[in-house]
């Protein structure tokens, strides 16, 4: 039963953690009848004791109104007197003093802001939590402490707040609208920049080009030499072995005939 006990209190302090923002050390509420409750029954240190509940340290507090409320019952609340004033006193605003029970209300309020956890006997104030959101409340019976179950509204309360979350509101719709045009703008100008840079680039590498084209144009120009046909007479086809000898002995007679004609030219016979 103890272990189950245990697991009932963590599972719900998650609960409570998760959904609702509490944080350690956890801050808890108490009225006189808690407190009252806490002596009687001999559970001391009553801060140890309701960390062993939440398994988490904490910070006990109360209200003035609270020790008001215990002078007014007489001396058989004395002690139940002492033991609160040694708590710390939660700051509850109105003026005029006010039962234990609005006073309370009226710290907790209808959000519950500074994530107290409550403690009472009172049945009826027990009932009342339920049905406000994020508002765990602790009991006791006899020698132990219990932890109440979320209610089936804090439940869907849960719910609906996760939905709320997920979506956006008109103002974080309106601030993204607002992100996107300056973004675009951005861009258009990046863009912008980024072609004027490019035509530049173009018109210095026209430029560039034009004053090469003037140089090589000023620049002395060689013709270069075509490539000719072959010599014709290397081309001739060669002659035949009897061709070349008849040419030969013919060329031999015609220089023997002309060399008898000279001697008669200068050798006249006498």
């Amino acid at each position: 039963m103890r272990v189950k006990k245990q697991k009932r209190h963590r599972r719900a302090v998650r609960f409570y953690t998760a959904c609702f923002g509490f944080r350690e050390p956890f801050k808890i509420l108490c009225d006189g009848t808690f407190v009252h409750h806490l002596l009687a029954n001999r559970i001391t240190p009553a801060d140890t004791a309701l960390a062993n509940t939440l398994g988490a340290p904490v910070k006990i507090f109360t209200t003035r109104c609270v020790l008001a409320e215990l002078r007014s019952l007489g001396d058989s609340y004395s002690d139940s007197l002492n033991a609160a004033r040694n708590l710390i006193a939660a700051r509850c605003d109105h003026e005029k003093r006010k039962s234990a029970v609005a006073c309370i209300m009226d710290v907790i309020g209808e959000k519950n802001p500074d994530h107290f956890f409550v403690a009472t006997q009172d049945a009826e104030l027990r009932k009342k939590f339920q049905e406000i959101p994020g508002v765990p409340v602790i009991y006791g019976l006899r020698n132990a402490l219990f932890l109440e179950r979320p209610s089936t509204f804090q439940h869907e309360f849960a719910k609906t707040a996760e939905e709320e979350r997920s979506h956006m509101t008109d103002l974080e719709y309106k601030m993204l609208k607002v992100k996107k045009k300056r973004v675009s703008t951005e861009e258009a100008r990046d863009s912008s920049d980024a072609n004027e840079e490019n035509i530049f680039e173009t018109q210095d590498i026209k430029s560039k080009v034009k004053r090469n084209k003037i140089d090589t144009k000023d620049k002395v120009q060689f013709k270069r030499k075509k490539a000719k046909g072959p010599n014709p007479l290397s081309c001739k086809k060669k002659k035949s072995e009897g061709n070349t000898n008849a040419a030969s002995r013919e060329g031999g007679n015609v220089d023997n005939n002309t060399r008898s004609r000279s001697r008669k030219q200068f050798c006249p016979r006498a």
